[in-house]
C-alpha cells in the first residue's frame, strides 16, 4: 500500500515500499503536459526510483527531504555509485594519451580530459601525474557511458577544483557521514576549525582530505570527523571543548 511521501520523512522506509506524490494546488497553473492526474515535480536521491507517477524505494534507511522537493533515502552506505554533479576526490591511477584515469572508489573509473582544467591549453598541459589526488566533478555518469570528471565549473574557472593534496591525509568514510557534513545546517566542520586551523576537502564519494598544523593534530582531526557518524550533539560539544582545553 503506498504512503503518502511527506508523511514517510524522517521513517525508516524499505525497499519495494511505494511513496505517493503530493498532487498539484488546484489553483497552480496548468501546462500542455499536464495529465489528468498531475504531480509536483520531484527530484530523486540516492536510494530511490520512479514508479510512474510515485515514488519506490530501492533501499534501506531513513527518508529525507529538501525543499522545494528532493527527496533520499540516508543509509550507511559505502559503495559510491557516480551521480552527474558531484563533487568527489579521484586518485590518479594512469595516463592514456590525452586522458587520464581516476579511482573514484566507484565500480569503474573515471576519465578526466587535460583540456578540462582551468586554463589548459594544448601547448599549457596541467601537471598531473600518477598517484595525484583531484577534486573534479562529475559531467557525465550514467549506467551505459563510463564517468567523465572535469575541474571547471560551466563558466571555465577551477572553483576550488584541480590537483591538491600536498602533506596531508585522506580517508575514507561512510556516504551517509559525507552527506552529513555537508548539509547546510550542519556545524560540525566549524566547531572543528575554530579549536584546529585546517585544510579541508570532502568528496561526495566517502573521501575526505585534511592538513592540519602537525601531523598530530591531522590524524586526531581524521578522527574527530570518523566519530562524528555516531557522536550525539553534546557528545561532540564535549569532545571539542576538551580539544580546545588542551590546544
Amino acid at each position: 500500500m503506498a504512503v503518502a511521501v511527506q508523511d514517510a520523512v524522517g521513517q525508516v522506509v524499505l525497499p519495494g515500499d511505494v511513496l505517493r506524490l503530493p498532487a498539484v494546488a488546484a489553483d497552480a497553473p496548468l501546462s500542455l503536459t499536464t495529465t489528468s492526474s498531475p504531480r509536483t515535480r520531484v527530484l530523486c536521491g540516492p536510494g530511490l526510483m520512479r514508479q510512474a507517477e510515485d515514488l519506490q524505494v530501492t533501499k534501506c534507511g531513513l527518508l529525507r527531504h529538501r525543499e522545494p522537493a528532493l527527496y533520499w533515502v540516508d543509509s550507511h552506505q559505502k559503495r559510491y555509485v557516480p551521480v552527474k554533479g558531484d563533487h568527489v576526490i579521484g586518485i590518479v591511477t594512469m595516463k592514456s594519451g590525452d586522458i587520464f584515469k581516476l579511482d573514484v572508489a566507484g565500480s569503474d573509473q573515471a576519465s578526466l580530459s587535460f583540456l578540462a582544467f582551468e586554463g589548459a591549453t594544448k601547448k599549457n598541459r596541467p601537471n598531473v601525474r600518477v598517484g595525484d589526488l583531484v577534486y573534479g566533478q562529475f559531467i557525465v555518469a550514467n549506467k551505459d557511458m563510463e564517468p567523465e570528471l572535469a575541474c571547471i565549473d560551466g563558466s571555465g574557472k577551477a572553483n576550488g577544483m584541480g590537483v591538491f593534496g600536498q602533506d596531508g591525509f585522506m580517508f575514507k568514510v561512510s556516504l551517509g557521514l559525507v552527506r552529513k557534513l555537508l548539509t547546510p545546517q550542519n556545524d560540525i566542520i566549524q566547531e572543528l576549525m575554530n579549536v584546529f586551523p585546517l585544510e579541508l576537502v570532502i568528496g561526495m564519494n566517502g573521501r575526505i582530505w585534511v592538513k592540519a598544523r602537525t601531523i598530530q593534530q591531522t590524524l586526531i582531526v581524521a578522527n574527530i570527523l570518523e566519530a562524528c557518524e555516531y557522536l550525539t550533539t553534546a557528545q561532540r560539544k564535549q569532545v571539542f571543548a576538551k580539544f580546545s582545553d588542551n590546544v
